[in-house]
């Protein structure tokens, strides 16, 4: 498992997470170049030391990523892949405690989707294998009062996820060529303790065929 992504160049947004480094150290094992984003250069150091390319940005920054987008095809830099890890969890408190600046925190990570895909959507649908995957919450499924924020914004996450599924099954039937370009939602019910699970299972995406991948939902865990 694994050689789909040999020669491939991915893209971790939000990887200085314990799930970023799991996922750079996998796939520059398996021969991908990955570039690795985040909001500090010194959070990144450790990715470099994995073998990763960094660069600083600000994923809630529509300007800032548009900025990188552009550095990537000035130096003609194909993007074969996207993992997307902005996130994190805030909750409790039932229904009247999800308070709008805990809303406004999580939105970024949504806010963070929709910049990066949007800035890479050409380079996505032109890569001969694309792949790209975001981390939801079995929260979606079954949406708990304290947690509501929370399952409300990892459920808009995944509404962009498969729309960009559709996009990139209409993109091919457009141009009358064969799908190349899959969008994947991993769910889990807690990333901590699975991010060597998660990075397998990213990894692993390049061994199946673009139209199979697509627009599917992938639980992880046992507990899935």
């Amino acid at each position: 498992m694994g050689d789909g992504v040999r020669g491939r160049t991915v893209v971790i947004a939000g990887a200085t997470s314990a799930s970023g480094h799991a996922a750079a150290r996998a796939l520059v094992d398996a021969g991908a170049t990955v570039i690795a984003l985040g909001r500090r250069d010194d959070a990144l150091a450790p990715l470099r030391e994995l073998g990763a390319r960094t660069a600083v940005c600000d994923l809630a920054d529509a300007g800032e990523v548009s900025a990188f987008a552009a550095t990537l095809t000035a130096g003609r830099t194909r993007v074969d892949g996207l993992l997307h890890l902005v996130g994190g969890w805030r909750g409790g408190g039932g229904l009247p405690g999800q308070s709008d600046e805990d809303y406004r925190a999580l939105e970024v990570g949504l806010a963070a989707l929709r910049h990066i895909t949007r800035a890479l959507w050409h380079e996505l649908t032109s890569s001969p294998a694309a792949r790209t995957a975001i981390v939801s919450s079995t929260a979606v499924a079954r949406p708990l009062a304290g947690g509501a924020n929370y399952a409300a914004v990892k459920a808009a996450e995944e509404a962009w996820a498969r729309a960009m599924a559709q996009g990139f099954a209409k993109d091919a039937r457009d141009r009358g060529v064969a799908q190349t370009a899959a969008s994947v939602i991993f769910r889990v019910r807690a990333l901590e303790g699975l991010e060597e699970e998660l990075a397998r299972a990213f990894v692993g995406l390049w061994d199946a065929e673009a139209c199979v991948a697509n627009d599917t939902i992938v639980g992880l865990g046992a507990s899935n």
